[in-house]
């Protein structure tokens, strides 16, 4: 029976990367965990690396940071603290509380916060990250360039990782554990290089320079 004067509210409704398989992979600290489409497809997420320190990949992105850096799903944290420890004012944005924790804990300043959402420092980052994949987030990588722009200073950089391979996709995807347990439904993209530079110059970016290392491919965009 609720009391007199008390309000109940009702519980909050699932939410992806959240209380979700992402979240209990981070907690034990390794995987597996996938992103699965409709057709039963999976993609293999690196929960491990990215819960380890700067690996070479990493590194090259690191190198390229100028200024003030914002890491757009951040993640558990490796690479705002990495910059953090190497004097760059840095802010993690993700929406995993876990994943905020996780940075937290690392060293890093990190924020529970959309990208699509208000955030600090607006129109004055000097570097934007998209890593891991995080080009993906909302379905429309066109959109999440257009989104950047709003972020960035007149003088500033984005450094996407695209897919390892061409790809150009929107689609929905579940995050599952590989044991039967699956997240809620949410839009996700991928793209490979040609895509991203299609969808950078649609957003008016120019690319700066493309890279590989390890097998993974990374583009820097100018506006």
């Amino acid at each position: 029976m609720t009391r007199p004067g008390k309000t109940t509210r009702p519980p909050l409704a699932p939410a992806p990367w959240r209380d979700d398989p992402y979240a209990r992979a981070l907690s034990d600290g390794q995987g597996p965990l996938f992103l699965r489409r409709a057709d039963g497809w999976l993609l293999p997420l690196e929960v491990e690396r990215w819960l380890a320190d700067a690996d070479a990949g990493d590194e090259s992105v690191l190198a390229r940071c100028r200024g003030a850096v914002l890491d757009v799903g951040c993640g558990p944290g490796r690479l705002v603290a990495a910059l953090a420890g190497r004097g760059h004012p840095a802010l993690g944005v993700d929406v995993s509380p876990a994943a905020v924790a996780r940075t937290v804990r690392r060293g890093g300043t990190a924020l529970c916060r959309s990208v699509f959402g208000p955030l600090p420092g607006e129109g004055r980052w000097t570097t934007v990250l998209f890593i891991d994949g995080n080009i993906g987030i909302g379905g429309d990588p066109t959109a999440l360039l257009l989104r950047a722009a709003e972020l960035l200073g007149s003088d500033g950089r984005v450094i996407v990782e695209a897919a390892p391979v061409e790809v150009d996709e929107r689609c929905r995807v579940r995050l599952d554990d590989g044991r039967g347990t699956l997240g809620v439904p949410f839009p996700w993209a991928r793209v490979g290089p040609q895509a991203l530079h299609r969808h950078a110059g649609r957003a008016g970016w120019t690319t700066v320079d493309s890279w590989r290392v390890s097998g993974r491919s990374f583009t820097e965009l100018a506006p």
